[in-house]
């Protein structure tokens, strides 16, 4: 059930286990596609940035960026995301042409190898509309749509988009963030988030939420998130989630971030459980194996119905 005009959400109660996944065709650019719901779907995260925070998974090489993509590729990633500017909390705004000259590179190296699924993790409209140019298939929007020429740009393309919640700006977001009910708040932003998309003529199939874990929110909102993901997944469109190696995890565990694989995998699978259809990862071989595992082992129960509307 979508949101209705007076952005009242409807709400469904938790899925169990893996049954809140809906099979849907993802439309992407030049009449591709990607099912989702079917089976966990894994997005490989390739950092073109000196500075991200994971220091693992750095490779502003383009010709290194490339390869990394490829082996994400063989060990079952379904969706590439390449990023040229750091997002983590406290980061600096990075120019347009600075970022340009990370991305461009390496979505040609890794077009001459490959047609698989790329994403650009980006908020600016020029550099999507430069990448898409280059033969990208998603934006992943981290500001929802906040540059006023990205959804004429992914619209253009007909490519798709990531529309994710965030409180503030990276450099500011995690100063004490506030919420009267998290999970609310954040449903009720995607859902206008969406509205909004449709409007500037981007498809319903195109379209993929993220609540934004980590982005603005302390350890009790991100939690609070992922137990009520339902109220994300409700709103009719894909849902991914991206937990890996995120400070949430080290909170939970006390690992430095080189030592948050485990938690992280934990984080993916419970992600999927409560409802997500992709996943944004660093490291694919595991998660992939102990995804496909899981969603293997878990009973197939109905889709819960929707329950009523709230605020």
């Amino acid at each position: 059930m979508n949101p209705t005009a007076s952005g009242r959400i409807p709400v469904a109660e938790p899925p169990r286990a893996a049954s809140g996944h809906i099979a849907r065709t993802l439309g992407l650019p030049g009449g591709k596609s990607l099912e989702l719901g079917l089976r966990p779907c894994v997005m490989g995260i390739v950092n073109l940035t000196p500075d991200s925070f994971w220091e693992g998974s750095r490779k502003p090489d383009p010709r290194i960026a490339a390869d990394t993509a490829l082996a994400m590729l063989a060990e079952g990633a379904d969706i590439l995301d390449f990023g040229a500017e750091s997002t983590r909390p406290g980061s600096a705004f990075v120019e347009e042409a600075e970022e340009l000259s990370r991305l461009i590179p390496a979505l040609r190296a890794f077009r001459k190898v490959s047609n698989a699924p790329v994403s650009v993790d980006t908020r600016r409209a020029m550099v999507a509309k430069a990448a898409l140019d280059e033969g990208a298939d998603i934006v992943n929007d981290i500001s929802a749509l906040a540059d006023p020429g990205m959804a004429e740009a992914v619209a253009a393309m007909r490519a798709a988009i990531v529309l994710m919640h965030m409180k503030g700006n990276p450099a500011t977001m995690q100063q004490n963030p506030e919420y009267a009910d998290c999970a609310v708040e954040v449903a009720e932003f995607l859902a206008a988030a969406a509205v909004r998309a449709l409007g500037a003529g981007i498809g319903r199939d195109r379209i993929i939420l993220d609540p934004g874990i980590g982005f603005g929110k302390k350890l009790e909102h991100n939690l609070d998130l992922l137990r009520r993901l339902y109220l994300e997944t409700s709103l009719g469109y894909p849902v991914l989630v991206g937990l890996s190696r995120k400070r949430v995890i080290g909170e939970l565990t006390g690992r430095a971030v080189p030592e948050r694989m485990a938690g992280s995998i934990g984080a993916a699978c419970a992600a999927w459980a409560g409802g997500a259809d992709i996943l944004r990862v660093h490291d694919v071989a595991a998660t992939r194996d102990a995804l496909d595992l899981f969603a293997a082992c878990v009973p197939q129960m109905p889709v819960p119905k929707t329950g009523e509307a709230v605020r």
